[in-house]
């Protein structure tokens, strides 16, 4: 417990209001997709919105570390640019209902009825990826990057957590996500190396056309799996034992094709 002379009594102020705010009875309304942004709760600090197996994106870049905003702030500022920003706006065209920036990559929430468009959008950034961010960047650069990919799919609990207006503005607040499907995806983009998708198997059992488990047969032969089971069940992090592996990208000659047919699946 802290005692009074601690912290500054103003300060301790808003950990008292936040500790009351507690141990009052919690209000959960289940809903059965994403809602608006703006639908999402603030001003009643105990009401909380359920949404089950909401399956999120997560795009990390990676090798980061290596861009210097000091030395290389022009190369720097244009990599996260390139990266977080198509992130953004692809996933955006992709229909996510709800997208966020953390750190330097980016994850995007689909609705359960959405495991195909997700997939989607997930493939379309590994291929811009490779053929576009990497070298570009390690062109400009010489740093090697790449990105890592995560998804996973489970329910969630949300409400805005911080202020509803400050000084006539509404920007300090934000949404938690409680759960686990972005924690998860970002644990399993961690796993990966550049332009791997690893996706839980949770996940994975939505997407069971062969459209989207197997190639389209470029170059010349037979449509082989594309995905590889992992085991995982001695990462502690992760609360499942199963993954798939997908390292391949859109096909130059039918790629285009497949996401559009892919995208359809959703509707069937």
């Amino acid at each position: 417990m802290l005692k009074e002379d601690q912290i500054p009594e103003k300060y301790r102020a808003v950990i008292d209001e936040q500790i009351s705010v507690y141990k009052l009875k919690r209000s959960i309304t289940q809903m059965n997709f994403i809602p608006d942004t703006p639908k999402i709760p603030i001003e009643k600090q105990t009401h909380w919105l359920k949404i089950p197996d909401v399956i999120c994106v997560f795009v990390d870049m990676l090798g980061s570390t290596h861009l210097s905003a000091s030395l290389y702030d022009s190369s720097t500022a244009g990599a996260y640019q390139l990266f977080t920003g198509t992130a953004v706006r692809l996933f955006s065209e992709f229909e996510s209902p709800y997208i966020d920036v953390r750190g330097d990559g980016a994850f995007a929430l689909f609705d359960s009825d959405q495991p195909y468009r997700a997939l989607a959008a997930a493939v379309t950034f590994k291929t811009f990826s490779a053929e576009e961010f990497v070298p570009r960047i390690n062109k400009a650069t010489d740093v090697e990057v790449g990105c890592h990919i995560g998804i996973d799919q489970k329910t969630v609990l949300v409400r805005k957590v911080g202020f509803k207006r400050y000084r006539g503005r509404s920007d300090r607040q934000n949404e938690v996500w409680a759960g686990k499907p972005v924690n998860m995806a970002a644990k399993l983009a961690a796993l990966t190396s550049d332009g791997e998708l690893l996706a839980s198997d949770r996940f994975f059992a939505n997407i069971t056309s062969k459209l989207a488990t197997h190639s389209c047969g470029c170059p010349p032969g037979d449509k082989v799996a594309l995905w590889k089971k992992v085991d995982v069940s001695e990462n502690v992090a992760l609360d499942f034992d199963k993954a798939y592996r997908l390292r391949s990208y859109w096909c130059k000659k039918h790629g285009a094709q497949y996401c559009t047919d892919i995208l359809a699946l959703d509707d069937e």
